[in-house]
């Protein structure tokens, strides 16, 4: 009697056993699935967003079809300038190279996208780098982007400073014939800060990873120089 008890009991703790062994198997495959349910969501949301941030960016009259640059001139030859405000190198190409790019779109030889990033903000304590290049948007809107790049670089502030305040930027604007009502809501209203953002994140994806970055027909332009720039344009047109 005593042996079928025994029996009967070590049965009865297989049983359990082998139940308790089901419920933490079947534990560890809910905690799994909503775990991988859990990382899909996140995907799927992280993609929703990434493709609405995207496509939720104020475009400013002047732009390229993607929106990432303002455009100049229509020749064969595209040649795309990547410039930061607050660069002083940049400044530099402005004033030794600008004039040979505006030349180059006068002579119908080439189509200059400008593409204003947002690269150094960490070289100043107010987003200099973003306020300036959206503040060209509303340049480009009032159509004279260019007009406005070369203000902005010609009152270009050192690094490392708050740069220019709102009211400068819209000073500047209105010193080269923006109108300072229309020009100067725009700038206060940030509305092309969006398409800042844009193309700063173009450029990023572009594998352009400092300023001034030159490109012609896509392929960089080491050593930009005005003679340097005449000649691939030159070469990319034949």
């Amino acid at each position: 009697m005593s042996s079928r008890k025994g029996q009967r009991d070590a049965a009865r703790v297989v049983r359990e056993q082998l139940a308790r062994e089901r419920r933490r198997r079947r534990t560890i495959w809910v905690s799994a699935a909503a775990v991988v349910v859990l990382v899909i969501a996140g995907v799927v949301g992280w993609v929703v967003w990434s493709n609405q941030r995207a496509d939720t960016f104020t475009t400013p009259p002047g732009a390229n079809a993607p929106g990432t640059g303002i455009v100049t001139g229509d020749g064969p030859v595209t040649v795309d300038v990547y410039e930061d405000f607050l660069c002083p190198v940049c400044k530099q190409f402005e004033q030794s190279t600008g004039a040979t790019l505006e030349q180059l779109v006068a002579d119908r030889k080439a189509t200059v996208v400008y593409h204003p990033v947002a690269f150094l903000n960490r070289f100043s304590t107010t987003d200099y780098s973003t306020r300036s290049s959206a503040a060209s948007g509303c340049a480009a809107a009032g159509g004279k982007f260019r007009e406005y790049a070369k203000a902005l670089f010609d009152r270009q502030p050192p690094e490392g400073s708050a740069g220019l305040t709102d009211d400068q930027l819209i000073d500047i604007g209105a010193g080269v014939g923006l109108d300072r009502g229309s020009f100067g809501g725009c700038v206060k209203d940030k509305t092309y800060l969006t398409w800042t953002e844009h193309v700063t994140e173009d450029a990023s994806q572009s594998n352009v990873t400092g300023t001034p970055t030159i490109k012609v027909n896509g392929q960089p332009l080491e050593n930009p120089t005005p003679d340097a720039l005449t000649a691939a344009v030159a070469a990319a047109g034949k």
